[in-house]
């Protein structure tokens, strides 16, 4: 989900989240929930973004309300973020889910985090082993400046090369790769004490249309769901993932009514609860967004969410409308005091599993310690360095050594400086080097003229390099963060062979293809 626009936990104390049904602890509940009023639990269901501490600390005092999102604005710095966290728990009479989108790569809400490649770098490297390491380190960081749920890991399998919305952070195209990585991704989070979101439930892979602008539509049949969307999802729940999230499109061979997923209790009810057997917690993706909004109004739709098996709502774009809209339902009928019930008791078995009615709180004078720690900083270079993809190496063009190499693209600077520091003679004209190194984000790579070899980098989707055909050489980063930038100078320069593997088709590559320097010339 996009806008429009720490500590390690015990197995024994109910917070490690391999199980998503509810533990002998989680008896006093029923009690809980007995002594909460109507607004109270209605408030339970409704996760609003915030501008500043003041108006949180309205919505939480005057609403109840079950949690808050975090942005960029909310998170100056790791001792002030949990600073505010500490205070909007304390002004909450049921403690707070505090969330994020925190997926690493290209959706990061945090500067002061450890910096990840992201998903689809995962994807390449196809280690489980990473992928719950990496999120174990994000979860940490998370949980010391007291936000305890992540909207992460992304479950897509990206099979649309054209998707606008999902691309890198998704895993890959493989199913079966995805499952695994988002299995390990959960169980990473959740060792961490924060609570994992599996999204975008029945699956975004396969989309031309932005969810945020618009609502799209999948032609997937049921066998292709089960086959292709479905695996992930099953990898979550099996992986007791805490919650998941509805995404905003229209599966017509799965719901014939037309609905938005997340309005379609076919999609919602039926398959995520009935097939897949989630007992957790099902949030909406951001109500903000087009997708959701294009049909139906902002005081319908969280009428309908809760309606179709939703238990909360993600960012209203009026929280006293929505408030209102939910509780008139409930004191009518339209929403029965049982499905409320339901759904407050499914957020409350939440908060005990994460721990949040221990009254845990973050220390804000250890919270910049808590990040970017050296061990923290090794697994994100093991990520990037397991990554990088020679996909093409036409008469060993790679490794560079001893030529000189001109530089040039979109983000090329931090690669040149890479290069630098790895030995190579980086100089200022194709005319004067041996080879261009050329980068490319999501565009076409721009070859200089003048005949001489050609390596090109994709430092974003690797979809890019299908307009590489005029190079020697392709290799693909997922990123153009600055640890897989400095991973992919050290391929170049030679000092690291390559291992990644491409997770989606990519310049005439199948899935899977990937070449090491002792065996480097493309067939």
């Amino acid at each position: 989900m996009l806008p429009l626009a720490g500590c390690n936990a015990d197995p024994s104390d109910g917070m490690s989240g391999t199980s998503a049904s509810p533990t002998p602890s989680s008896a006093w509940i029923a009690g809980y929930l007995r002594d909460m009023s109507l607004r109270e639990k209605v408030g339970q269901l409704f996760v609003p973004a915030f501008s500043t501490p003041a108006a949180a600390r309205s919505m939480v005092r005057r609403y109840d309300v079950g949690g808050l999102i975090y942005f960029p604005r909310n998170m100056k710095s790791p001792s002030a973020t949990a600073a505010l966290s500490n205070d909007l728990q304390k002004a909450a009479r049921t403690p707070l889910l505090l969330g994020v989108d925190e997926e690493q790569g290209i959706v990061s809400r945090a500067s002061f985090l450890t910096d990840f490649p992201g998903n689809m770098a995962l994807g390449a490297g196809r280690s489980a082993t990473d992928a719950r390491a990496a999120a174990r380190v994000t979860g940490t960081e998370l949980r010391a400046v007291g936000i305890n749920q992540n909207y992460a890991p992304d479950a897509d399998v990206n099979v649309n090369p054209g998707n606008p919305v999902i691309g890198v952070r998704s895993f890959g195209a493989d199913p079966k790769l995805v499952a695994s990585l988002v299995g390990a991704s959960v169980a990473g989070y959740q060792d961490a004490g924060v609570a994992a979101t599996a999204k975008h439930f029945p699956g975004h892979g396969d989309t031309n249309v932005d969810s945020h602008t618009g609502l799209p539509v999948i032609r997937h049949s049921v066998s292709q769901w089960n086959r292709i969307d479905a695996p992930p999802f099953r990898a979550a729940v099996g992986a007791g993932v805490d919650a998941i999230m509805s995404a905003h499109i229209v599966v017509p061979r799965l719901d014939r009514s037309g609905k938005p997923s997340t309005l379609s209790s076919g999609v919602l009810t039926g398959m995520l609860r009935g097939k897949l057997g989630f007992q957790g917690v099902i949030i909406t993706d951001s109500l903000l967004m087009a997708g959701v909004r294009e049909k139906y109004g902002d005081a319908s739709v969280p009428v309908r969410a809760i309606q179709a098996g939703a238990d909360q709502l993600l960012m209203p774009p009026s929280l006293p409308k929505a408030f209102d809209a939910v509780l008139k339902a409930v004191q009518k009928g339209t929403i029965s005091q049982r499905r409320l019930d339901e759904s407050v008791t499914r957020i409350l078995r939440l908060k005990e599993r994460r721990g949040l009615f221990k009254g845990q709180t973050a220390d804000p004078r250890k919270a910049q310690a808590a990040m970017r720690t050296a061990a923290h900083r090794r697994v994100a270079t093991t990520v990037a360095e397991h990554s990088i993809t020679l996909v093409r190496n036409d008469g060993g063009t790679l490794p560079l050594r001893r030529r000189s190499a001109f530089v040039t693209g979109p983000g090329s600077g931090p690669l040149r400086t890479a290069l630098r520091a790895q030995g190579v003679r980086v100089v200022g004209s194709a005319r004067m080097a041996d080879v261009s190194v050329v980068t490319v984000l999501n565009g076409r790579p721009a070859i200089p003229a003048g005949g001489k070899p050609a390596v090109v980098v994709a430092l974003a989707r690797p979809y890019a390099l299908n307009g590489a055909g005029g190079a020697k050489a392709a290799v693909a980063a997922y990123s153009a963060s600055g640890v897989s930038v400095k991973a992919v100078a050290r391929v170049l320069s030679g000092k690291l062979s390559p291992t990644g593997k491409l997770p989606v088709k990519a310049a005439g590559k199948p899935i899977g293809h990937g070449l090491t320097y002792a065996a480097s010339s493309s067939p």
